[in-house]
Parts: C-alpha cells; sequence; structure tokens
C-alpha cells in the first residue's frame, strides 16, 4: 500500500471514534517490543515486507540502531481493515531498559491500551511487571502477546502439551500481576486469557503469530507451527498467519476507542469538576468541545524545532490555533498539526479529540503540560515516575570556545528528557548532568557528541541524600547586622507526607482545601495545616509556629529562602536533604525595614536551619539498587558471593526452569565494577538488571569515609562543620 494513499485513507476515517485505537507496545529489555513493532509497520505498508523483523525501524536513531535497544518512544499511525471496517491505529513502542522507564510513564497518558510483550521462555521479568503495575495505576488496559515462542521449540525442544502448559504459566503469573495492581472494579474484567484471544503466541522475528480467534478462522493448530519449524516452512506459516493481523486484531477486538475509554480514565487523571461543562467534554471526547490537550513528550526536530506530541482529550486542534499552556501560564501559537507515520511527519491541518497529534511551533510547551483554549482551567495530574535521578557525571567542553555550544546542546537534551537532570556546581564551575542510571548517562553524552561537541566527563559519581536522625530544642541564628535573631528546631517529618511532596501530590501550587484534606488524613491539625510555610518538592516543609510576633508575614519569602538554600545543600557534604519538618518557633526583628531584608533574614534563616540540623542529628543515605541475576543453577554460591563482597544482599532465589534467578539488593556506589567481578565469578552466564529501590543509611563504619570524599570531590573541606559554627548566643 503506498505511504499518501494511506495518509489520505487515514484522514477520512478519524472522523469516527469508534474506529480509532490508541495504543503502547510494553515490555522488559530485550522481550522483542520493536521487532513486533516492525511488522505491524510492515503490514500497513511503511516498511518494505521483505525487510520487518530487521529494519527496527522504531529505532529510528543511529545510538538505538548500535545499542540494539530502544532509547526514545516512537509514534506511528497504522491503518487496519478487519471484515471490511477500517481502523486507524495510533502505536507508541516504548523503551524496556529501566533507565528509560521514564518515558514508558509518560507515553502511558497518552494511550488506552497496551501490549505487553513477554518473552516465551524468561516469561515474566523485573521490568514487564513494573511496566504493567505503571500500566495499571494509569487505567491503561493491558493484552498480553508471548513473544519468542520459537525458543521454546528450537532451544528447549519442548513437545506440543509442554509447549501450552509453559505458556499457561506464563499468562497465569500476568494474571497475578492484574490481581496484585489493578483496582477492585478491573481486576476480573481486564485479566487475560487465551479463550477471549486477549492472549497472542508468536514470534516477532520470524514475523507470525496466533490467537485464538486467527486459529478458528484459519485452521492452524500449535502442532502445525511445530511442524513449520521441523520441516522449515516457516515462510509458509507467515503467509497463514501474519503477526499483525493476530495482535491487530487482538487491539481492535480488546482495547477500547477514545470515547469510551476517557469516561473511565479522566477522572483518574483529571481532578477538575466533570460535571462542568468543560468536564463532560473531557468524559464524551467531543470534538466540538473546548481544545484541551497534555502534552506527553517533546522531539527536537532539526528543522522545524521543537515538537509537542500529546493526546487530544477533547475539542479539535487547528493550524494557526492560539492555545494557553496552562502549567506555564503562556499562550503558544500553533504553527501546524501533523502525526507521525514512523519517523515521518505528516502534515495534517487538523484533528479530532481522541487522537495523538504532533504540534509545531509550541516552543515553551513541555513534556506533562496541559494545553487548553479554556485559560483558568483544572490541570491533569502530574505524572509520577518510579525512580529518581542516582548517578551523574561532571561534563566539560574540551575547548573553552565550544561552552556555548554544549550549553546550547543540554538545553535540548532535557526539553526532550526530563528525567535527566543538569545543574552547574557554584563553587567549582562544574557542569553536572545527572540520571536514572550509567546507560542514561551513556547515552547523553554520546547525543552531546553527535552535535559536534567535543566533551571530557568524569567517572559516573553517585548522588546521594541527607536527612535528620532525631529532634532538637530550638537554636537561635543572628542576622549578619547582629539585629535580627531566628529561632528553629527541626525533626523527622512523617515519611507518608514526605513521599506526597515528592510525587507533587501536596505542593504550593495544589488547591489548598485538597492539600489541607491529605495532610489531616495523616493527622495534622487544622492549625498547624495554616501555618505551613513552605512546602519543598524535596520531602521536606517548614512550619510558622511563632505566637504574637510582628512581621513574620512580610519575611516569610526572606526566611523561605533561607531554608530552601538548606535543603539544597545539606550540613554533612552539601547533598540534598530530605524528610525534614522545621519549625521557626520566634522571630526577633529589627523594627526598620532596612535592616531585615532578604541580604539579612535569608543567611539568618540559613545559618538556623543549619545549626538546628547539625544539633539533631544528621544521617547520609546512599541509593540502594534492587538486583535481579539470572544465572545457571550451580552458579548461585558465586552470585551471592558477588553480592555479599559489594556490600549486597541475596533476598529471594527462585528456580525457572535451568536457570534460577537471584534477587537481591546492592549499593548504587558499588556498581560500577559489578560486571567485570560479576563476569569472572560465572564465566559470564549471568545476565542481570538493577532498578532503584530505595535511600538506606551509609554504614557506620563508612560514614567517616564517604563524607570526606565527597566533600573533597567538591573542593571543600574534608571535616563536616560544626554546630557552633552556626548558633549564636543571646
Amino acid at each position: 500500500m503506498p505511504k499518501y494513499k494511506s495518509t489520505e485513507q487515514v484522514l477520512k476515517i478519524i472522523k469516527q471514534k469508534d474506529q480509532i485505537r490508541n495504543f503502547g507496545v510494553i515490555a522488559h529489555v530485550d522481550h522483542g517490543k520493536t521487532t513486533m513493532s516492525d511488522s505491524l509497520l510492515a503490514y500497513s505498508g511503511i516498511i518494505a515486507p521483505s525487510t520487518a523483523g530487521k529494519a527496527l525501524a522504531m529505532d529510528y536513531d543511529k545510538e538505538e540502531q548500535e545499542r540494539g535497544i530502544t532509547i526514545y518512544q516512537a509514534n506511528v499511525t497504522l491503518h487496519f481493515t478487519q471484515k471490511d471496517k477500517e481502523y486507524v491505529i495510533n502505536m507508541i513502542d516504548t523503551p524496556g531498559h529501566v533507565d528509560f522507564s521514564g518515558r514508558v510513564i509518560r507515553s502511558l497518558r497518552a494511550i488506552d491500551g497496551a501490549v505487553v510483550v513477554c518473552d516465551a521462555v524468561e516469561g515474566i521479568m523485573t521490568q514487564t511487571e513494573t511496566v504493567t503495575r505503571m500500566a495499571l495505576e494509569e487505567r491503561v488496559k493491558p493484552v498480553l502477546f508471548i513473544n519468542k515462542v520459537d525458543r521454546l521449540i528450537k532451544e528447549l525442544r519442548l513437545t506440543p502439551e509442554k509447549m501450552q502448559e509453559s505458556l499457561a504459566n506464563v499468562v497465569s503469573n500476568f494474571n497475578q500481576l492484574i490481581d496484585t495492581y489493578a483496582e477492585d472494579e478491573y481486576r476480573q474484567a481486564w485479566k487475560v486469557s487465551i479463550q477471549d484471544a486477549s492472549v497472542t503466541f508468536g514470534s516477532a522475528k520470524d514475523r507470525w503469530a496466533i490467537n485464538v480467534d486467527a486459529m478458528k478462522e484459519k485452521g492452524i493448530t500449535f502442532k502445525d507451527v511445530m511442524e513449520a519449524y521441523t520441516t522449515g516452512s516457516v515462510d509458509e506459516l507467515v503467509t497463514r498467519a501474519p503477526l499483525a493481523e493476530a495482535v491487530l486484531g487482538m487491539v481492535v477486538k480488546h482495547h477500547p476507542p477514545p470515547d469510551i475509554a476517557q469516561k473511565y480514565r479522566i477522572p483518574k487523571i483529571w481532578h477538575g469538576d466533570l460535571d462542568s461543562d468543560i468536564g463532560k467534554s473531557l468524559l464524551e471526547c467531543r470534538d466540538d468541545g473546548p481544545t484541551i490537550m497534555m502534552v506527553v513528550n517533546m522531539v527536537l526536530d532539526r528543522a522545524a524545532g521543537p515538537v509537542a506530541i500529546g493526546r487530544l482529550f477533547s475539542g479539535t486542534i487547528q493550524d494557526g490555533q492560539t492555545v494557553n499552556i496552562i502549567d506555564a501560564r503562556k499562550p503558544g501559537r500553533i504553527q501546524s498539526v501533523n502525526f507521525f507515520m514512523g519517523n515521518q511527519r505528516e502534515q495534517v491541518g487538523e484533528l479530532g479529540a481522541g487522537n495523538i497529534p504532533a504540534l509545531l511551533g509550541m516552543t515553551e510547551a513541555r513534556a506533562g503540560n496541559t494545553l487548553s483554549t479554556i485559560k483558568d482551567i483544572h490541570v491533569f495530574e502530574g505524572i509520577k515516575y518510579v525512580s529518581e535521578p542516582v548517578v551523574q557525571v561532571a561534563v566539560e567542553p574540551k575547548h573553552p570556545k565550544d561552552l556555548p555550544k554544549l550549553v546550547d546542546v543540554l538545553k535540548q537534551l532535557t526539553i526532550e528528557d526530563p528525567n535527566l537532570v543538569v545543574k552547574i556546581d557554584e563553587e567549582s564551575g562544574e557542569t553536572i548532568v545527572a540520571g536514572m542510571g550509567v546507560l542514561h548517562l551513556d547515552v547523553a553524552t554520546h547525543r552531546i557528541q553527535d552535535a559536534k561537541v567535543d566533551i571530557v566527563t568524569s567517572e559516573p559519581l553517585i548522588n546521594y541524600r541527607e536527612a535528620v536522625k532525631g529532634e532538637c530544642e530550638a537554636v537561635m541564628s543572628k542576622s549578619p547586622n547582629r539585629h535580627n535573631k531566628i529561632f528553629m528546631r527541626v525533626e523527622p517529618l512523617e515519611p507518608a507526607i514526605a513521599d506526597m511532596l515528592r510525587t507533587g501530590e501536596i505542593s504550593d501550587l495544589k488547591d489548598k482545601a485538597e492539600v489541607a484534606a491529605l495532610l489531616k488524613a495523616q493527622g495534622w491539625d487544622t492549625d498547624t495545616i495554616k501555618r505551613v510555610m513552605k512546602f519543598d518538592s524535596r520531602g521536606n516543609v517548614l512550619i510558622n509556629g511563632t505566637k504574637g510576633v510582628q512581621f513574620v508575614q512580610e519575611s516569610t519569602d526572606s526566611i523561605n529562602s533561607g531554608f530552601e538554600e538548606v535543603m539544597r545543600e545539606g550540613p554533612l557534604c552539601r547533598e540534598q536533604m530530605r524528610d525534614c519538618k522545621f519549625i521557626f518557633t520566634h522571630f526577633v526583628p529589627h523594627e526598620d525595614t532596612a535592616h531585615r531584608g532578604l541580604s539579612q533574614l535569608g543567611p539568618a534563616s540559613r545559618r538556623a536551619c543549619m545549626g538546628a540540623l547539625i544539633t539533631a542529628g544528621t544521617k547520609l543515605l546512599e541509593p540502594m539498587l534492587a538486583i535481579e541475576v539470572r544465572v545457571p543453577t550451580d552458579l548461585v554460591g558465586n552470585v551471592a558471593t558477588v553480592l555479599s563482597g559489594k556490600r549486597g544482599r541475596v533476598l529471594d532465589m527462585q528456580q525457572k526452569g535451568p536457570a534460577s534467578i537471584v534477587i537481591g539488593e546492592i549499593p548504587a556506589s558499588e556498581t560500577f565494577t559489578l560486571s567485570e567481578e560479576m563476569r569472572g565469578q560465572t564465566a559470564g552466564k549471568a545476565m542481570w538488571n538493577t532498578h532503584f529501590k530505595a535511600w538506606s543509611e551509609v554504614p557506620k563504619s563508612l560514614l567517616a569515609e564517604s563524607i570526606s570524599t565527597i566533600r573533597k570531590r567538591k573542593g571543600i573541606s574534608p571535616e563536616p562543620p560544626a554546630a557552633s559554627e552556626f548558633i549564636d548566643k543571646e
């Protein structure tokens, strides 16, 4: 099917909501998502059929093709006909590697259904579980594609009976995930089953797939599949049971069209008034309602600048339209409305609700923003990321003249990937890039080199955090001119509240009544809630505990600035603070405004917070990673040796066929030489992956050494400061 015809056909069908499907492909790394997506593309006539399975067209970035993994999420629109009814299917292929899970979470907001791809031999792995959980939290309905069935025949040489047994096992494990993570009302309805064709079996590499519907229609059984492999007639099998028909058939049958999906997805992701006109338009996915869209991804196009890709939940979006970026409180003008076909953008002029448009000209928009023609609309629920950046590298240009260019490239990278954090260390002047893992940073530094900027990078470093151990009595600090006194005390913040601050459920920007209700549920009284001066998104809070003191109101900003500075750089090693609850107990200001400005109260507040923290005692936290190692059973002991030698520990062991799976945890700071040691101990037979688990306290035996190493690296004295440096006597 020639491509231009496809685009025209697609536009005609888009008018009918029940003929649209939005779905994503999610899975564990290397289980075959992109290879499967290729067959779907070839079917729609965008790749030559002969190259499908090898082309990896969705991995259109050079870096992805060289590494053989998906890093970015690719959008494509397919055209599919079933029983004379035509459908337009918007598909997003997402990365499986844990370092890029932020991209998966953003893609889930735009889609209504997910095809979970799972390796027939390896079964349900950690990342399969993580992405399925994220999908269920976003109310995205999953169906299952069990890939690499050919491995059961060629590698494990199973009989048809054994093969069906092992596949049924994978299905029941997957349903256990749905049991665990789905909400009550969807728990039964969303379970997958072989009988109703919400499970498909196949091989993406060989381009065939079957499910119950295909078996009935074409009369194919598992015996036919076995024969195809034993007699070498796989090509015949492909013509009889092409992968695309089975998978897209399953998507059309089990995934809801946008107007049905939005009825149950909107209440979860948009907390405005559902009975208002806007609410009704969103729930019913109306083309004639106000334009409301959520941006889930920004892509930089060399020729056209930033492209904002997102889900249009209501209204119609057109070339030249002016919309408001609600989060940034700025207007923006859409130059042109497009949609993606593989890596090609097609200009369409306008699109109706329920589609996934790509907009040019929205230079100020960022992933997660709400766009709307109405100014004061409620924004969409923020996107919650599973892990936070734990590894960082320092970058500098080889030639100083390239510095402005490096700044530009880093700016572009952070637009495309909000999970990449770039900060400049004011003391050492270094540019520091923080990411989810070593691979994430590796890809980012390659992107910088691709932009023709020669850079020098440091060894990967680990981010630490600091937290308060106990509580203390109020301490007092004076301002530089000795005329103002600030009294502060500190205690640990309740973990549940700290988590809500980090996910953004509680923040200064959120509706006051909603925040008050959440805090009340955690046992705070109304008086305390009213007295909150500052919520800090790292998981800290400052409360005004003064009674009958003048000038507190007008000094709030200055006092907050000192508090924020300490939260950014704690006393032990100038790492971010978390889980602290500061109470500002008393204030003795100078009568004259000139003597109690920011330059006086900022430093006083900073010193009071520092003094309180050191008096109460602080601890250093390091990131712990969960690790899952797949290894032949006779080498389990060697894996345990490697883990315990690196301060890690084994938590659980499972048997999966000939291999064992060792589940444990290991400090991130010990993982840089993990691959050499693991390969040495297991003769290269171990496969493993790690993902961020939690922050845990650095053991006492290593504390002094860790602190002085971090402080030396930052160019400050190796000894942490004493409380007396910050606390003043009356």
